[in-house]
């Protein structure tokens, strides 16, 4: 894929939030925020994923879910109980 900034050959991802192809500028897609995985990172089958026992960022304005550590993955800021 080109760099749609310098025009050259640059390494293209499919981010798995929006699911656009974007060139791997850095850790996050500059379309959406999300955090880049490779497929290697992406469990394969979705039977092991639990969306019940999430808990949403306490930010209003995020679409993040909240770590082990207690903060979200997508700004990072931590949880605050309402």
């Amino acid at each position: 894929m080109l760099c749609e900034k310098c025009g050259q050959e640059a390494e293209s991802i499919t981010c798995t939030q929006c699911t656009h192809e974007v060139v791997k500028l850095g850790p996050y897609c500059y379309l959406c925020g999300a955090k880049l995985l490779s497929k290697a990172d992406v469990p394969e089958d979705g039977d092991d994923l639990d969306l019940s026992s999430r808990t949403l960022c306490s930010d209003g304005t995020c679409i993040g879910v909240i770590n082990k550590e207690g903060v979200c993955k997508v700004c990072g800021k931590p949880y605050v109980p309402a």
